[in-house]
């Protein structure tokens, strides 16, 4: 059943990790079934509950699935735990703060940057064999960076910055392999590990970023890679100060074969100063998408790092879309030289609404919290009771499970469709749907 490979180990987690290492080394392929518990407990002399939990822990890890009386195999391909699901549908007559979404007035037009971009395809039709950045864009954004002190690297650019974050995961890990990401963390980010196969280990964060303590603790104990948000933390809207970049430096440098990779994406609607990480380990990515600033349906980020990892997320991308559509490089490069958006009046904008919110919460006896960006995050003793409250009240918030792993329960909010008038009004149903709670970091 299992050809050469010889299941080991006396514990759960012991059983576990002997699979994960064959499943990562190949020596089981996907597919491959496992043998059935009670055969498996025998040979290794344990109790069949030791092998079942190991098993348990397996598919909660997304390395094999079970089929009822098929029994166990290994899964054929990525396991999807759909975080996204986890949502409040805002019924007519609800305001919808759950989604996400930027202010559509704070988004520029695309109508001149499109033209602009038929103006040139004009000129310059994208063919076959072309390279896979524009030259304007890729002079952009690497001025960008460096304005931003962002180490020089090769570029490259992707559908947004999941799909960066996807590719450069894939360009290292293995199957089984450990991540360490925020907690609570961006939903999508946290189902893309387990879908990959690869094993998320929570970082607690408090508002000047991941803690140095949880993130040694998670590289100690085999992380092989590192989520960092640098600003507009999501959801909790989290900014890495420079103390904290300085004191995450120093614990990276002592684990320097981690691969650390930076997500920006709140580039253009944040006033905090960025404070990279790069530098201490060997393979590096930073990642800097439009979506937020720019519009969600500009599906472009642009990413600088090693040249190894750089090499091979283009090298696969070229085999697989071959390039992002130089069209969209196009319009982009024209919206940033354009100076379509002023980042100072965005960033002042969220900033406003978040400062509002919290303040009105905080004079109610509610602790919130949201340093940058467009989300608001309230701690709250039931997750479920409290999303319900505010649907009654008439509004739709998302639930604090899309984020979280091992982290205390709360709700977010986006701030991004609220006017002044909405403020109080939303405080009182907020304050009177979770109540008032006491102090704490985020872990």
């Amino acid at each position: 059943m299992l050809g050469e490979y010889r299941i080991v180990g006396r514990r759960a987690s012991e059983i576990a990790v002997s699979i994960e290492r064959a499943v990562g080394s190949g020596e089981l392929e996907p597919g491959r079934v496992l043998p059935p518990m009670r055969e498996l407990a025998t040979e290794l002399g344990v109790n069949p509950n030791t092998v079942a939990a190991a098993y348990r822990t397996l598919r909660e890890r997304g390395v094999i699935e079970t089929a009822g009386r098929r029994g166990s195999r290994v899964r054929p391909r990525p396991a999807s735990t759909a975080r996204g699901s986890i949502r409040v549908d805002a019924p007519p007559g609800v305001r919808d703060l759950g989604e996400g979404n930027p202010d559509l007035a704070l988004l520029p037009p695309l109508h001149e940057a499109l033209a602009a971009a038929a103006r040139r395809y004009a000129q310059e039709p994208g063919l076959y064999g072309r390279a896979p950045l524009d030259p304007e864009f890729a002079r952009l954004a690497r001025a960008a960076m460096d304005a931003d002190g962002v180490p020089a690297g090769p570029l490259a650019a992707t559908s947004g910055s999941l799909d960066a974050i996807e590719r450069v995961l894939a360009a290292h890990l293995r199957p089984g392999d450990a991540v360490a990401v925020e907690d609570p963390g961006w939903g999508s980010l946290l189902d893309l590990v387990t879908a990959l196969g690869l094993r998320p280990l929570p970082v607690a964060l408090d508002d000047d970023g991941p803690l140095p303590g949880e993130v040694e603790r998670a590289l100690g104990a085999g992380a092989r890679a590192i989520v960092v948000t640098d600003r507009a933390q999501n959801p909790t809207g989290a900014v890495l100060s420079r103390r904290r970049a300085d004191e995450l430096r120093a614990v990276l440098a002592r684990f320097p074969r981690t691969l650390l990779i930076e997500d920006d994406h709140g580039h253009a609607i944040v006033d905090q100063s960025l404070h990279p990480l790069a530098g201490p380990t060997d393979n590096w990515v930073f990642v800097r998408s439009a979506a937020k600033a720019y519009g969600p349906d500009l599906r472009v980020a642009v990413l600088t790092g090693d040249s190894v990892t750089i090499d091979r997320v283009q090298g696969r991308l070229g085999l697989g879309p071959g390039w992002v559509s130089r069209l969209l490089q196009h319009t982009v490069a024209h919206l940033w030289a354009s100076g379509a958006i002023d980042p100072g009046v965005v960033a002042r904008s969220y900033g406003e609404r978040r400062d509002a919110l919290i303040g009105a919460l905080a004079g109610r006896g509610v602790e919130a919290r949201g340093r940058s960006g467009m989300n608001v995050w309230v701690p709250v003793q039931d997750e479920t009771g409290a999303v319900a409250r505010l649907l009654h009240a008439g509004w739709a918030v998302a639930p604090g499970a899309r984020f979280r792993m091992s982290s205390p329960p709360g709700v977010r909010l986006t701030v991004s469709g609220l006017t002044a008038a909405d403020i109080e009004p939303l405080a009182d149903a907020v304050a009177s749907a979770v109540g008032p709670m006491p102090a704490r970091s985020y872990g």
